[in-house]
Order: C-alpha cells, then structure tokens, then sequence
C-alpha cells in the first residue's frame, strides 16, 4: 500500500471527524489550481507576501552580510522568491535549493526562474526537513544559509506541532543562519472566509480535487458532484478549516486503501487548517524555537507579515 493509500486509511477509517493530510491537495492539478487561487481578488494573501518581498527584498539582505546559500521550503512556482534572489544576484553568484515533495512543482520553478543568469538551482524532491539537511550539507566553509517559508505555511500546522516544526528547522542550522518567515494575521472574518471559499469556486475545485485524486492513484468511487465545499472560521484555534460535506448518504470503495467507507448525509471530512497569527506572538514564535526576531514587515493592505529570524 502506498503512504497515500495509509494515510486515506487512517484519515477515513478513524471513528468521529473523518480527515485527510492537507500536503494531499498538493498533486500537479491541486498545484495548478492553488496557482490560480493565489490570483483571485479575495485571496490577498500572495500578493500581500509577493509586495513585501518586492519592496523590502535588499532591506532584508542587507540584514545577512556574507555569503548566502538560499533553501526554500515548499517552493511552489518560485514567482515571490524572484525578488530575494534578483537582490541577492547582485552581490554574488546564488546557489538556490528549492524543496517540495511535488516535481510538478520543482519543474515549474525552474521554469519560472530560468532567467535568473547568476543564480544556480538545485531542486530537491524531498520533504521539509530532508530536503533542508541535504541542502545545509552542501553550504560552503564560511557561507550562512537562508531559509526562505513564504505564504503562511506555517499556518498549516496545528500551533503546537507548528512551534515544533520550527524548533527542529533551528535544529539543522549553524548559529548565525536565518529563516524569513511568512505569517497571515488575524482580519476580518468574512475577508479571511472569502479568502477560502471564492465566488467564482476556484477553492471548491481544488479541495475536491483531493476526492479526484483519491479516484485516480487509489481507484477510489467518489462522485465529486456529491459533496459541498466548506469553509469556516473557528474563533477559539483562530484558524480557517475547510471541508467536504457529503451532500447524500453514500458509500464509497477505496480499493487503493483496502478501505470502504459509509457517508451519511451532511458529514464531513477535514482537508486544511489555515491558521492566522497576531503581529506579537510571532516573536514569541522565533524566542520559543531558538531564534532572535531581527526585523519584520507587515503589508499596510492586507494583513500579513514577513519576519527574519537568525538562529541564536
């Protein structure tokens, strides 16, 4: 059985909220569709990072004099890191390590970045925090490594597993190397749910690609007609969840991870958590996990920031 096959198992086949791994979304048609999400006029949250990469890209290198080796966790297309790199291009030959678990992905940040004549890329198909060991391992005598996690990824995570992941981010890296961190802030309720739940379904498509997915690598039977897309906002964990609701009573055969399962109607199952911060607590953040906040930038249009930590 493959790791998608075992993690549909136990996503699905668990008693109470039936979920699945938000990084399943991420196939190349999810990764194409988030592409095209991050365009849409009620999702601020790119252009808001991509705006502050471009206007205060030289500001933050000018933080990290020296020699810089650049690892970016969850890639995507590359389009926002343009900027760091273009900046750091002019002061010396960059070598850059993307890192997504989707070739997909990879292959369309080349793509998008080829131009970048000074800047050398290496892509690694790994996971996080291999794809970090791997690219750290490759630095030079006397070079600091710069680890870029742009877009709020961070939210992804539940906030204890979140201040974790960091933790073990720290764990990899020399004193003196840095992370530049992408966090959303908390906004108005119905801007942060317009956000997940387009008019257009943009969103709708891709949470339900995930039910596609299930049909074509695990040979699954699910009738995407048949279930809703949600979002919600869940004040207490101050976070977005989505969800696919079963619009009837259904069964579905998921041979792929030896697995049936009974949908009554109205239940759901849990795709993404999308946690949003407060400005204060992210230094918090960088203290608890072994770093000092150096500096942070907050786009005056929409909520979001970005903040470069160094390793203590």
């Amino acid at each position: 059985m493959s790791p998608f096959g075992r993690d549909v198992r136990a996503g699905l086949g668990r008693e109470g909220q039936r979920e699945l791994p938000s990084i399943y979304l991420y196939d190349e048609l999810g990764t194409a569709l988030f592409e095209a999400i991050t365009l849409l006029p009620e999702y601020g949250l790119t252009r808001a990072d991509e705006r502050i990469l471009r206007l205060h890209a030289a500001a933050m290198l000018d933080r990290l004099p020296g020699s810089l080796l650049v690892a970016e966790l969850g890639s995507g297309s590359g389009r926002k890191t343009r900027w760091i790199l273009e900046a750091l291009a002019r002061r010396q030959a960059v070598a850059y390590f993307p890192i997504d678990i989707s070739p997909a992905a990879l292959a369309r940040c080349e793509y998008e970045l080829a131009s970048l004549g000074a800047v050398s890329i290496v892509g690694l198909e790994y996971s996080y925090l291999e794809g970090l060991r791997e690219a750290v391992s490759r630095r030079r005598e006397g070079q600091r490594v710069l680890v870029l996690f742009l877009g709020s990824s961070i939210g992804n995570f539940e906030r204890g597993p979140a201040q974790e992941f960091l933790a073990a981010i720290r764990a990899i890296l020399a004193p003196g190397d840095a992370l530049l961190l992408g966090t959303d802030l908390v906004k108005a309720v119905e801007t942060m749910v317009l956000a997940y739940d387009d008019p257009a379904g943009v969103t709708a498509a891709f949470n339900r690609n995930l039910l596609a997915r299930m049909n074509r690598e695990l040979g699954a039977g699910f009738e995407l007609r048949c279930w809703a897309h949600e979002a919600r906002w869940n004040a207490a964990e101050r976070r977005i969840e989505m969800y696919l609701r079963s619009m009837t009573g259904q069964r579905v055969t998921i041979p792929g991870a030896e697995l049936v399962c009974e949908f009554a109607a109205g239940e759901t199952i849990w795709t993404e958590a999308c946690h949003k911060f407060e400005v204060e607590e992210v230094a918090a953040m960088a203290a608890s996990a072994g770093f000092a906040s150096e500096a942070q930038w907050v786009d005056p249009e929409w909520a979001f920031a970005e903040s470069l930590w160094v390793a203590r």
